[in-house]
């Protein structure tokens, strides 16, 4: 019984430390600020398929927009939608309802590269431009 419990505790304790380990801080709408290429979209951060991706998202001020999304053989622009970051959380209002959120976690950034982190596990991985 002493042994199940220490496993239990231990496997609990190690995804706690996992989880405070892949988060980085996001203090403020400054920590995103620039043209960001994204480069591929995996499921989760386990999922071994990347998904080639093409946008570059651009946040300035408090908006973001993303440009050059495929679709159909050609290519389309975003119109600008307004984020702000909230609880550590960057979040980006859904075109065309304000009072809906895509909410992200910083996972990494350094000067050239971000790791986001969807609300359902997804993962989108981009370089500065």
């Amino acid at each position: 019984m002493k042994k199940i419990l220490l496993t239990f505790l231990f496997l609990g304790l190690s995804a706690w430390m996992a989880q405070v380990h892949a988060e980085v801080t996001l203090k403020s709408t400054d920590d995103v600020q620039g043209s960001w290429k994204l480069d591929h979209t995996k499921k989760s951060i386990t999922s071994k398929e990347d998904i080639p991706r093409e946008d570059t998202w651009v946040f300035k001020d408090k908006t973001v927009t993303i440009l050059h999304i495929p679709r159909d053989g050609t290519y389309y622009d975003q119109i600008p939608v307004g984020f702000e970051v909230e609880d550590n959380k960057l979040k980006v209002s859904l075109l065309g309802r304000s009072d809906k959120f895509d909410v992200f976690t910083l996972v990494e950034k350094t000067d050239a590269s971000m790791i986001l982190k969807g609300k359902y596990g997804d993962m989108y991985y981009f370089n500065k431009k």
